[in-house]
């Protein structure tokens, strides 16, 4: 059963989509944490959710739905910079509104659940190869900038006053950061879905960043175990036929929860302290 499920067309479209957006999340996802702004991620998740659910009503492809709204909206909050800090009543509830968007957008559209299980929770098994195709561009174009902006979007992220002091455009490499990620945040969402994008952004990156504190490393090791999590969730989701995503978010929390937990036992008075300048050995 396993075999001819493998020898499917949509299961490989599903892997090879998989682990190519599992890769760049994993990749992206270090600065996300570096830079504690998991709570950007969340935000265009919710953003996304309203833009995939648009194109569905208007016929078009839901990754360049999320696409859009979700880069308008990465930019708006990189140009906002410092004065979206301390303003998380108005940004909860331009979420609910995003939300609230995207659901009246789905109603319109159709009265099955099915769609709103799809876009919340994932839908990676109905990947088509235009899909796939829209997923590497997305990923090459993301991964392309971040190489562009890797080292002064380090600097930036590990001391910012420093970097700002320096001439680094602290603000412009915010913004082309929230644009990658903006990116990456809709390929995810194919994946795991709106309100679990934390499993493969947030998650693997955190990971790494609690076994290594060098950057190419925790790098390397963010985007490996973001592949691990989305193959092994395949595999048990043909298996038993419960949910990718659920897997997904499992396998990610459970190896979190582990690592810390080995960490505090191994050091219990020295945990994994946060990447210094003297760490990257490029500064």
């Amino acid at each position: 059963m396993m075999l001819t499920l493998l020898g499917q067309q949509f299961v490989e479209n599903a892997f090879i989509a998989g682990i190519l957006i599992a890769a760049v999340a994993g990749t992206v996802g270090y600065f996300v944490v570096l830079r504690a702004e998991a709570f950007a991620a969340h935000a265009l998740s919710h953003v996304g959710f309203a833009g995939a659910t648009l194109a569905a009503l208007l016929g078009a492809s839901a990754i360049l739905g999320t696409s859009a709204f979700t880069i308008a909206a990465a930019l708006g909050i990189g140009a906002a910079g410092e004065r979206m800090r301390g303003r998380n009543v108005e940004i909860g509830i331009t979420l609910a509104l995003a939300l609230g968007l995207g659901v009246l957008f789905l109603r319109l559209y159709t009265n099955s659940a099915s769609e709103t299980v799809g876009v919340l929770f994932g839908s990676i098994l109905s990947v088509t190869r235009s899909d796939i195709v829209w997923s590497i561009v997305l990923g090459c174009a993301a991964l392309s900038l971040l190489a562009a902006i890797f080292r002064p979007l380090l600097f930036a992220s590990i001391d910012p006053e420093a970097a700002e002091a320096r001439g680094v455009p602290v603000r412009l490499l915010s913004m082309l950061f929230m644009f990658v990620l903006a990116i990456t945040v809709a390929e995810a969402i194919q994946v795991v879905g709106v309100l679990l994008v934390f499993a493969l952004i947030v998650a693997p990156a955190a990971i790494a960043q609690h076994i290594t504190r060098r950057p190419f490393s925790a790098i390397v090791l963010s985007a490996a175990f973001g592949v691990a999590f989305v193959c092994c969730g395949m595999f048990l989701a043909l298996a038993t036929r419960f949910p990718v995503s659920f897997y997904i978010s499992v396998l990610a929390a459970l190896t979190y929860f582990i690592v810390v937990g080995s960490s505090h036992i191994i050091r219990p008075h020295a945990a994994v302290k946060p990447v210094r300048r003297c760490d990257t050995g490029l500064l």
